[in-house]
């Protein structure tokens, strides 16, 4: 909330000490001559009457600038906004600009339009103070024609809100409220962030109401998840209650600034376990996928039952397939699988364990300085010293083919030989990587009928297979997104359940920053 303003000794000293300055300046004004001489004053001699008018000129600058930092203490609002609107003013000489500006027209009551619908975004109306600018419009109905102390503070206070909520509003509409690299442990996507240029421009704003119609986001899934949180959308599996939690929390994602601008381009959806190519806004390729598995994997944990314990911190576990985008550069056909040291340790070893032979039946060497060893010579309780390594062939846990791109997370899109996974309903099942359901068809999808696909499938079907690295001619993006909301191809809503827990997330951190609507923080946890 704003810091309480006009009260105590200090706005009392203020009032006097302004109504003081005033009454000084409007008697220097009276007593003002014209003169060929600059600064000459009845009764005084030149130079002094402007050492008093420049000092009267300080002290009201003075108190002015007091006004507005003592509106400017925001206890919402980040110190990079707080700072950068006490610098604009100073420089400004404090005028009250969009006050000057939408107070004599219809674009304050524009303004409050746009406030009062805020809820239809699925957030809290009072983060851009809504209340707070109307009671203040209000008041200044009511007294503009007063020249106190106190109606200049109200100005003051509600010029300072008018620009917060303005900057806010702006910034959420156009990038969201909440940055997903901070909540979310394994979220390496590109998302732009506004810079703080993004404030100047709404100082800068000529027509009100084409700006905020030109920020609004439109595209068809936003659009398409606002008219189900308004007209209410509900199944027997996830009530409506739960379902518009969901919304909510997909519609902010939505407005994250991290959207494909290619033409083509390949995107998993994480909690659905599936796989698109899209080609000019239109999937010519769909496929089930198998994901990492998940600590929520039952999806248990509903947003509208969370116990309201605080914030819930994003606590990945080691297998979960993470959110991020690159660029498919190439495939290999016939991979080898580089056995990571955590699979060796913790199933691998279990393996040998109860059979020896393991390594031998599923086409496994291990390495210990470049020399391949038996299963015997290996140390299970310290396997970080070997390397683990699975051949080509039909039993290979990668299948017939790979599909390479650079990430830190050291996943990548595989066949697999165990095709019955894509009959399960949840398929969260892998250890980090993502299998694909139609490797082959993947693979023209991204290459294209020719010699090159003509390879790659007569490679897959070789009986005496060897790895082969091809390269893609031209590099593809691919994305990995965790989406619980959207509107399928027929406008139908489609939900799925939170089986990384990450809606719960971002959930708890909006709730607990109070960007929810004022039901939803009352309500959700009954």
């Amino acid at each position: 909330m704003l810091k309480a303003v006009g009260c105590g000794w200090f706005m009392k000293m203020l009032i006097i000490s302004l109504w003081l300055v005033l009454l000084a300046a409007c008697t220097l004004k009276k007593a003002t001559v014209t003169s060929k001489e600059p600064g000459y004053m009845l009764g005084k001699a030149p130079g002094l009457a402007e050492a008093k008018v420049l000092k009267i000129t300080r002290l009201k600058e003075s108190l002015v600038s007091a006004a507005f930092k003592q509106v400017l203490s925001l206890e919402k609002e980040t110190t990079g906004d707080v700072d950068w609107l006490r610098r604009f003013y100073k420089n400004q000489d404090y005028e009250l600009i969009l006050l000057n500006r939408y107070l004599p027209g219809k674009d304050l009551e524009l303004l409050m339009g746009y406030l009062d619908s805020v809820e239809l975004h699925g957030l809290n109306p009072e983060l851009f103070y809504r209340t707070e600018i109307r009671d203040l419009w209000s008041k200044l109905g009511e007294t503009k024609e007063e020249k106190t102390m106190d109606a200049y503070q109200q100005k003051v206070k509600l010029e300072v809100l008018l620009a917060v909520s303005l900057i806010k509003y702006s910034r959420t509409m156009q990038y969201g409220l909440v940055r997903p690299d901070s909540i979310y442990t394994n979220y390496f996507i590109s998302t732009l962030s506004p810079d703080s240029s993004l404030a100047g421009k709404v100082f800068a704003v000529a027509d009100l109401k084409n700006y905020l119609d030109s920020i609004q986001p439109k595209s068809s899934q936003y659009l398409a998840l606002q008219k189900a949180l308004k007209l209410g959308f509900g199944t027997k599996a996830i009530p409506r209650e739960e379902a518009d939690l969901v919304i909510k929390v997909n519609l902010e994602r939505l407005r994250w600034k991290n959207k494909v601008a290619a033409v083509k381009y390949v995107s998993v959806n994480i909690p659905d376990f599936s796989l698109e190519v899209i080609d000019q806004g239109k999937a010519i390729l769909q496929m089930k996928v198998c994901v990492g598995e998940g600590r929520n994997k039952d999806g248990m944990n509903l947003l509208s039952k969370d116990p309201d314990t605080g914030l819930v911190r994003d606590q990945p576990i080691a297998k979960e397939t993470p959110q991020l985008n690159s660029m498919i550069y190439s495939v290999q056909v016939n991979p080898i699988w580089h056995i990571p040291a955590s699979i060796a340790r913790a199933e691998i070893s279990k393996y040998v364990a109860s059979n020896p032979d393991y390594l031998a039946e599923n086409d496994m060497d291990v390495y210990k300085d470049g020399k391949r060893i038996s299963a015997g010579e290996v140390d299970w309780e310290n396997v970080g010293q070997y390397s683990f390594k699975q051949r080509p062939g039909d039993q290979n846990s990668l299948g017939k083919i790979k599909f390479l791109f650079n990430n830190n997370s050291s996943v990548y899109l595989h066949d697999t030989p165990v095709k019955s996974a894509f009959k399960k309903v949840n398929r969260a099942i892998s250890h980090g990587c993502v299998r694909v359901e139609k490797p082959l068809e993947l693979a023209l999808a991204l290459f294209g009928k020719g010699k090159t696909y003509d390879q790659i499938k007569s490679a897959m079907q070789n009986a005496y297979p060897r790895a082969k690295n091809i390269s893609l001619p031209v590099k593809i993006p691919v994305y990995l997104n965790y989406i619980t909301a959207w509107a399928d191809a027929k406008g139908n809503l489609a939900l799925r359940k939170d089986i990384y827990g990450l809606d719960l997330v971002l959930y708890s951190y909006m709730k607990n920053h109070h960007l929810l609507p004022l039901n939803d923080l009352s309500s959700a946890n009954n």
